[in-house]
């Protein structure tokens, strides 16, 4: 029997606790700012930016229910929850990151529309395409992720005098499809909801790079500017792409090694098992970070958004100066409180030249 494996358990518990309250604050303030620059700009509401919301909304209700019930069952020995809450965290999680694979596969190939049609000027507004793009995710993300609400159940079992409840993948699945579900699931989850969205952005991204070296010659020096916003939304769209992929691939690789690589039989498989649960808490850790990451990347690599914090920031920072003034202003005598006028006045000029 394996010894090793609860002292690795001990240190992890505490390190991905904190990982999971930084991304529990991060992810929270970042997708709800997100989801309001877009909400409030009306020159933010178009094809891409509709569905990067929706992706945001789906790292949101993750990072909300998920996050809190996760940690505290690394903390806590028993499950106090109930059989619902133990479907419903790994059916919402499952469901998100649906929405984020799917998401991203629109995203790319929206890309390629854009590019492909240099004459179509994007418009201000949700196309009807776009609307039905998210309906779709979100139905087929939550009919992908009804088997592991099925398939999670509560046992109980003894644990040092005590009857405990857990919630787990249920060792013995009722149905044929369950069973295999059980069995596939690591090559499943790797399959379609790692590779897909590379395969896909990888296609559709050399199909448009080809359709730009072919119509490269025969542009109209009048869509010049916004060919440029087309390549900067292509090159946020392949950011969050490669932060998904890097995020998601050390819990994947550590899935499908154990698969192909661990043997009950060997006698060193202590070590290789070891190692294994390393990289699983490793893993965990970098695909939780996923759901607050998105926000910080497009703020770095995207111009648009970037502007739209600062006038989001120099806007709020502008409403507290002219209450917190006007509040002075008025326990004033009538001479100090011209000067204070003429001084609020100016700050404000200042402040617009900025935004």
């Amino acid at each position: 029997m394996c010894t090793g494996q609860t002292e690795i358990k001990e240190t992890f518990k505490y390190i991905n606790t904190v990982v999971s309250c930084l991304v529990f604050v991060l992810g929270i303030i970042g997708n709800s700012t997100l989801l309001r620059i877009i909400y409030k700009n009306k020159c933010m509401r178009n094809g891409p930016n509709i569905l990067i919301a929706s992706l945001a909304l789906g790292d949101l209700l993750h990072i909300i229910i998920d996050i809190p019930i996760s940690v505290y069952k690394l903390l806590a020995e028993d499950w106090p929850f109930g059989v619902e809450m133990c479907k419903l965290v790994p059916f919402i999680q499952k469901a998100s990151v649906g929405i984020t694979v799917l998401s991203l596969c629109a995203l790319s190939i929206d890309r390629y529309r854009a590019v492909a049609s240099w004459s179509r000027i994007k418009g201000i507004g949700v196309p009807k395409w776009t609307a039905v793009e998210i309906v779709l995710i979100w139905v087929i993300s939550v009919v992908l992720a009804v088997p592991e609400a099925i398939a999670f159940d509560m046992i109980t079992m003894e644990y040092r005098g005590k009857d405990l409840r857990i919630c787990l993948l249920h060792p013995t699945q009722k149905t044929s499809f369950m069973m295999f579900y059980k069995q596939a699931k690591d090559w499943w989850l790797f399959s379609f909801y790692f590779c897909l969205p590379l395969a896909i952005t990888a296609l559709f991204y050399t199909l448009m790079t080809c359709e730009m070296l072919r119509k490269k010659s025969g542009m109209q020096i009048a869509l010049n500017d916004h060919l440029k916003q087309r390549r900067e939304v292509a090159k946020t769209v392949f950011c969050l792409v490669l932060v998904f992929a890097l995020c998601w691939l050390p819990l994947h690789l550590s899935r499908i090694l154990k698969l192909t690589i661990y043997d009950q039989k060997d006698p060193n498989r202590c070590e290789l098992l070891s190692f294994f649960l390393v990289m699983d808490y490793i893993g965990i850790n970098m695909a939780s970070l996923n759901s607050c990451i998105n926000p910080i990347a497009l703020y770095l690599v995207s111009k648009r958004f970037q502007n739209c914090f600062k006038v989001r920031d120099c806007w709020e920072l502008h409403l507290w100066l002219r209450h917190d003034v006007s509040r002075k202003i008025n326990s004033l005598t009538p001479t100090k409180r011209f000067k204070h006028s003429l001084k609020f006045i100016l700050s404000f000029f200042s402040l617009s030249e900025i935004m």
